[in-house]
């Protein structure tokens, strides 16, 4: 049976890349294949990760595209024929008309247990300083199909991160990532791909 064509949209370090790259590896994704890497900064340290992994990257800038952005995007993706597209730290919000070509086949992965902490201005180190400064207990990471809303699609997983008395923003995204993100973001991966397959 003919595997899932996953792109993975990146813009900085690639963390949740490399733990994609590692899952599929290790046999958590064995109904997709990733297939391209596309950033919209050609200085992403993402780039190199997928590069050493053997993948196919492309750079479609924002800033140099301007309004072309979308459409390029759209092209590159259509001519490697990819199935679903994986944002992974991807820092452009993508328009209604590129969320509906994609429909129910982009999912992002967000730093916090949706519908907290979510939406416009909700990203990186910003969501763990929000959730400290409101002093919730328990925060998280949810993985969620996109749409035009930002963080407004289907929730497809969620898990739970207790939070420390002594977190600050950059421990309790570290740990965010390593117990929630990089965990239910390939679980996730592989049941959409799964269920595109029909299986």
């Amino acid at each position: 049976m003919k595997k899932i064509n996953i792109a993975v949209l990146v813009s900085g370090g690639g963390t949740n890349l490399q733990a994609l790259i590692n899952a599929q590896k290790s046999g958590i994704i064995t109904s997709g294949e990733i297939k391209l890497v596309v950033s919209n900064n050609p200085n992403a340290y993402a780039l190199k990760r997928a590069e050493d992994a053997g993948i196919k990257t492309a750079v479609c800038s924002k800033k140099e595209l301007g309004l072309k952005f979308e459409d390029e995007l759209i092209s590159v993706l259509e001519d490697n024929n990819i199935d679903i597209i994986v944002l992974a730290g991807f820092m452009c919000i993508l328009s209604e008309k590129f969320t509906s070509y994609f429909a129910n086949r982009i999912i992002n992965v967000h730093p916090s247990l949706i519908p907290s902490f979510c939406g416009k201005g909700f990203y990186g180190l910003h969501v763990h300083e929000a959730a400290l400064e409101y002093g919730v207990k328990v925060t998280g990471a949810t993985v969620h199909f996109v749409n035009e809303i930002p963080d407004g699609g289907k929730i497809i997983m969620q898990k739970a991160v207790e939070i420390l008395e002594d977190d600050t923003p950059e421990t309790l995204q570290k740990r965010v990532m390593e117990n929630a993100e990089w965990i239910i973001l390939p679980l996730s991966v592989e049941k959409v791909c799964k269920e595109l397959k029909g299986e």
